[in-house]
């Protein structure tokens, strides 16, 4: 029964508490059966990003995401934070096969809406092997979708639609700067060793409309979001537990990534991050020039995981302090991608005064991540 659902040409709908456990056995199931099979994925080194290719899927890769998040406000000037991801994984299972089923790739999404009057993360998540038409990352161009959940690049204006279990999401982001190359020229340090890198570029700055539908309404929404797009094969030190990252657009017309790796004993393994000025110069982020310093924490009613929701966040000539705007973030994603992590809308303040809004990423805080 297992393997028959497994070689299924679909995920089970995650509609149900049974289906969700299956499906997280059925996933833990082919990271095994990957590592059996020494699959050969392309090292990361140094190169030259190519766009609009490297928009597109890089299917012989083991890891990418396309991470879309912003803050938007309704003509009643109530503020939202929103998050869309799409996942794309090559398990190294059964590429040999012929059949249209064996689980080439696997795709996942993930889509939340933080609301301060609903007071708490509203998410939801779909997971599905790639092909029979219901679900794809395309090559050369941003085009990844599972079902009726799907983000792509128009001409030069990003748009995603989601229709979740409690919210929905129809919305536009049109670039309104440059491209932000990651790391060296969009070669970004993981870790101590350079083979623990990825290839990672951003989208600061987009100019966000469209609509948000929760609680039987739906209003029209204006804001401002950010843009990842990450792909790898390498994975993490074996000391390492998690990350903290976060995205900020400032206020100012700059643009502010930083992140650490954290080790299993709490202390930083590495860090590193990118500052864009007002003006246009871009600065990289050293390990020594991050620093992120928990200031205060929650602790979840539902899995009793305690979080740093709050730092005091050094990076570069930049000091702030990150706020969230609600504390409750926690997004369980355990019926898709295994885990439990906090990600949220965090206001950037400086002497008190705000002064930039984007999101933080917190995981390996419920327990390590193996990746």
């Amino acid at each position: 029964m297992g393997m028959r659902s497994v070689l299924s040409p679909v995920f089970c709908p995650l509609s149900s508490e049974p289906r969700r456990a299956f499906l997280a056995a059925a996933l833990a199931l082919l990271a095994p059966l990957a590592r059996a099979r020494e699959v050969a994925y392309p090292a990361v080194r140094p190169r030259e990003l190519v766009f609009p290719r490297d928009h597109g899927s890089h299917p012989e890769y083991r890891t990418e995401w396309w991470y879309v998040t912003g803050w938007v406000r309704d003509d009643r000037g109530n503020d939202f934070g929103i998050q869309v991801t799409f996942f794309r994984n090559r398990p190294g299972v059964a590429e040999e096969s012929a059949s249209a089923f064996a689980p080439r790739e696997l795709l996942f999404a993930h889509a939340a809406l933080a609301d301060p009057r609903h007071g708490r993360l509203r998410h939801d998540q779909r997971a599905r092997r790639a092909g029979f038409g219901l679900a794809q990352a395309a090559q050369g161009t941003t085009d990844v979708r599972i079902d009726d959940w799907w983000l792509r690049l128009e001409g030069d204006v990003y748009r995603t639609s989601i229709a979740a279990r409690d919210f929905s999401l129809a919305l536009s982001f049109r670039p309104t700067q440059p491209i932000l190359l990651q790391g060296e020229r969009g070669y970004s340090r993981k870790g101590p060793d350079p083979a623990q890198a990825s290839y990672y570029y951003s989208r600061p700055h987009l100019a966000v409309e469209g609509t948000l539908g929760a609680d039987g309404r739906t209003v029209r929404v204006t804001g401002k979001a950010w843009l990842d797009h990450e792909w790898s094969s390498e994975v993490l030190s074996a000391d390492a537990a998690g990350w903290d990252w976060v995205g900020v657009n400032l206020a100012d017309g700059g643009a502010l990534m930083a992140f650490r790796i954290r080790a299993r004993s709490g202390e930083t393994l590495w860090a590193g991050g990118t500052l864009r000025e007002a003006g246009g110069r871009v600065r990289a982020l050293a390990p020594g020039d991050v620093a992120f310093r928990p200031a205060r924490h929650w602790r979840s009613p539902r899995t009793g995981v305690e979080y740093p929701v709050a730092f005091a966040l050094r990076a570069g000539t930049l000091d702030l302090v990150l706020e969230p705007l609600i504390d409750d973030q926690e997004l369980d994603s355990r019926a898709s991608v295994g885990t439990v992590y906090w990600e949220g809308a965090v206001r950037a303040l400086a002497a008190g005064r705000e002064v930039g809004r984007g999101y933080l990423e917190l995981s390996g805080y419920w327990r390590p991540l193996r990746i």
